[in-house]
């Protein structure tokens, strides 16, 4: 496979952006990455001509594929063509918010930024601000974008930046506990209760290996900040209109949080990001309110237009009927492949969302009729339940390193292109076809 292109490519880089990317996630690849010169359905193509099938999808903001259905296409063209932005509100921004509205349990008013961290960042200032309180729980292992408020490891008692560049003052105000654990989560407020903001959490751990939610986990969150004072923010960058159709993740589940940031699919492959919730809530950003929020790209007509009409398509046609069966048989082949292949592994993932997480332990291979074929989902009666991950500390202990520097490039090699480590979700695209998952099913079987 001739990659001279990107190797030269990449040698440019590096002498003018550090590292010779502008998300570290992208370098994770040794010695190099490739560099994409276009996309095609659900396959790109590499700056040497090399083709691969692509589930990593943008990182997930692709729900329609590479190739845009006309009415998609022609919107964003028709919004460029009019001018570049304005610094003025647009009617297409109301007609997004409208139907975000319509079709999302927990939002009454949104506001649109540019990314999901700024996403993220307002959210945390508005329940900070809507509370009078500092101090904000988030999830061991989860992500919520470059931002100082959830950069932060360690545990309730020792929590410390994840980064540098960030003071142990700021991450002392935040407090990680381990997803899935709801004792953890109750003492916790049982010791800081009258202190705490908010909960944020991915209602899936959806960038630390697809962790599912215990039956009544989520709940218990709901519970538990309502009776404290404290707001309940799911976090559906990754999940809002991937998980459970239009309603996102949180109609999947049944549980209405206070606040959900927003980004990926809902911009249409262009730059966004939002916060929408309860209006009494969402109100207390500026002018309405006095938490000060506000962006000279936010509402950009182009992105929102992308959005709008991506939705819009996929309401009126067969997206989530399509993808969802196409994940659904990629996840069901690989469980079928792990039975002989490598029975200690966990095939996670719901809906257009898929992985395969290298666990290092199971209950052996004759278990396997039982299990859940279609993606872990905490089921108590599961063989694997002792043995699926349920926090980010149990994907963390997986055997992320021969993920990367094995497996990655043996499915490279093959014409796939997965997500570049072993914690990323990895997505289906109405641009995939049935002989696309066989090919990489097949893939998957010579890799393992």
């Amino acid at each position: 496979m001739n990659e001279e292109h990107s190797r030269a490519l990449y040698d440019r880089a590096l002498s003018v952006m550090p590292g010779g990317v502008n998300s570290a996630v992208r370098a994770a690849i040794e010695p190099y990455p490739f560099f994409v010169a276009k996309g095609d359905g659900g396959h790109v193509v590499d700056a040497d001509g090399n083709r691969y099938i692509d589930w990593v999808m943008g990182l997930g903001p692709l729900l329609l594929g590479h190739d845009l259905p006309d009415p998609v296409e022609a919107a964003i063209q028709r919004h460029a063509s009019r001018g570049p932005m304005y610094g003025t509100p647009t009617e297409i921004e109301v007609e997004l918010a409208e139907f975000v509205v319509r079709h999302v349990p927990s939002v009454e008013k949104i506001r649109f930024v540019n990314s999901g961290t700024e996403a993220t960042v307002s959210a945390v200032r508005l329940a900070r601000g809507h509370t009078g309180r500092n101090r904000i729980v988030v999830m061991q292992g989860g992500y919520h974008g470059a931002q100082e408020s959830t950069l932060v490891d360690g545990d309730a008692e020792n929590p410390r930046p994840s980064s540098a560049g960030i003071p142990q003052s700021f991450a002392e105000h935040t407090i990680p506990v381990p997803f899935n654990d709801e004792d953890a989560m109750r003492e916790v407020f049982e010791e800081h209760g009258e202190e705490i903001a908010a909960v944020m959490t991915e209602p899936i751990l959806a960038n630390y290996g697809i962790v599912y939610p215990e039956d009544g986990y989520l709940e218990c969150l709901r519970e538990i900040t309502r009776d404290h004072g404290a707001l309940l923010i799911f976090d559906e960058v990754i999940t809002g209109f991937r998980v459970g159709g239009l309603g996102c993740a949180q109609s999947r589940f049944g549980v209405t949080p206070d606040l959900t940031t927003f980004g990926k699919v809902i911009g249409g492959g262009f730059p966004v990001g939002a916060i929408g919730g309860k209006a009494h809530v969402v109100d207390g950003f500026s002018p309405s309110g006095p938490v000060f929020q506000a962006g000279t790209f936010s509402g950009h007509p182009v992105t929102m237009a992308a959005g709008l009409e991506t939705l819009r398509f996929a309401a009126e046609n067969d997206v989530y009927d399509h993808v969802n069966r196409l994940g659904e048989r990629l996840r069901t082949g690989l469980s079928e492949l792990l039975v002989d292949r490598a029975p200690e592994y966990t095939v996670v993932g719901t809906d257009s969302l898929f992985k395969l997480v290298f666990t290092r332990d199971g209950p052996g291979p004759n278990s396997h009729e039982e299990q859940c074929v279609s993606g872990c989902r905490q089921e108590p009666t599961c063989p694997r339940y002792d043995h699926c991950p349920k926090t980010g500390a149990d994907v963390r202990r997986s055997d992320t390193d021969r993920w990367r520097r094995l497996f990655w490039g043996e499915m490279k090699a093959e014409g796939v292109f997965l997500s570049q480590n072993g914690f990323e979700s990895q997505f289906v695209s109405y641009g995939h076809t049935d002989e696309d998952v066989e090919r990489t099913l097949a893939a998957y079987e010579e890799a393992l």
